[in-house]
């Protein structure tokens, strides 16, 4: 099949296109009002854009709190969802008025930050702090409407909880993330196979970084 999605139907029960780009990592936003509120939210379109320095990547559709929050305070936190965190996750993504702490609604301990005011989710295998570098609003060019903001972060702090490291390396087995799919599905990574690059050696270790 193929179909053009700025002029085209799919003709299919539900949209395809979340189900095509998957898995998708998920960015557990934590974030904090003017007034000193903190917001928790997850963004499935997130994902890391540079390595050297590090810079990371959310959208949201349409403004939400969190969008609001970092543009009035320049700061915010990516929690990593483990399995073990996915039911929170989930709740924390039910739409709450501004003045309802997602923490404390959905029964998730804080932990705070070195470099930005935000708190990060105590349970959390590892967090990101982030300060906003810029926020984009996207303009099709095919002039249909669109509601959607990207929030480009850069990283000033990274904290990793040990229990997910082995030999010093982060073991994707013990950190268990959760990734979104297409429509109401999720995944957590258990199975993994290496490939090393032709091309690349670091510290004696091919591919041992990206």
């Amino acid at each position: 099949m193929f179909y053009d999605p700025r002029s085209e139907p799919h003709g299919l029960p539900h949209n395809p296109w979340n189900a095509l780009i998957s898995p998708r990592p998920i960015g557990w936003i934590s974030t904090v009002s003017t007034d000193g509120v903190a917001n928790l939210a997850p963004y499935s379109f997130f994902n890391a854009v540079s390595g050297s320095p590090p810079f990371v990547m959310f959208s949201s559709t349409p403004r939400k709190h969190s969008l609001a929050n970092i543009e009035a305070t320049g700061e915010f936190v990516v929690n990593v969802v483990s399995l073990d965190l996915c039911k929170q996750m989930n709740q924390s993504s039910a739409v709450y008025p501004p003045e309802v702490d997602e923490f404390e609604r959905v029964g998730l301990a804080k932990a705070p930050c070195r470099n930005v005011k935000p708190p990060r989710v105590a349970a959390a295998p590892a967090a990101i702090e982030c300060i906003l570098y810029q926020t984009i609003p996207l303009r099709p060019k095919s002039g249909l409407p669109s509601a959607t903001t990207i929030v480009i972060g850069e990283v000033v702090g990274i904290h990793i909880d040990d229990a997910i490291l082995t030999n010093g390396l982060v073991d994707t087995r013990r950190l268990k993330p959760v990734a979104r799919l297409g429509y109401m599905d999720y995944s957590v990574t258990e199975e993994i196979f290496e490939m090393l690059r032709p091309d690349f050696q670091f510290a004696g270790r091919p591919n041992a970084d990206h």
